[in-house]
């Protein structure tokens, strides 16, 4: 009597490795892409200004009339805005970095000493830094400032 044919199939030995490669690869590609998503903006130094020009230890700071009622409606002191200016992150996508360096506007925002999470718009020229306006993050206070 015949016997039937044997249906195993032998696997070539290169197969495992060279799945095994194209696993790492991929893995390595959606690392890489993982890492490049979005601007970079790395923290800036110890230093008085950082790479794009805000100086953070200004000789001067100037309040506009509408910071300084904005400040109030806050409950926001000159303090807090010292320790944002020096302690904040940038949010560049709410500042405006185009135009000449008297023309820039950064948006700083950070936590302040009584809990408040702020942005501050800051408007450097030469050694002065001007407060623009104060924003309450996470709260909407009844003001009137024109």
């Amino acid at each position: 009597m015949a016997q039937p044919k044997s249906t195993s199939t032998k696997k070539s030995p290169w197969v495992l490795p060279v799945m095994v490669g194209l696993l790492l690869i991929a893995f390595l590609i959606v690392k890489t892409c993982q890492r490049t998503k979005g601007p970079v903006h790395p923290a800036p130094k110890e230093e008085t200004s950082d790479s794009r020009g805000l100086n953070r230890n200004p000789s001067n700071i100037i309040y506009s009339k509408h910071a300084r009622c904005r400040m109030s409606c806050r409950h926001i002191d000159e303090s807090e805005v010292k320790e944002i200016l020096k302690a904040g992150k940038i949010n560049y996508a709410k500042s405006e970095l185009n135009g000449t360096a008297c023309k820039k506007k950064y948006a700083v925002e950070g936590t302040t000493h009584d809990g408040q999470r702020v942005r501050f718009i800051f408007a450097p020229c030469n050694t002065e830094l001007t407060v623009v306006t104060v924003i309450d993050i996470g709260k909407e206070w009844p003001c009137d400032c024109k």
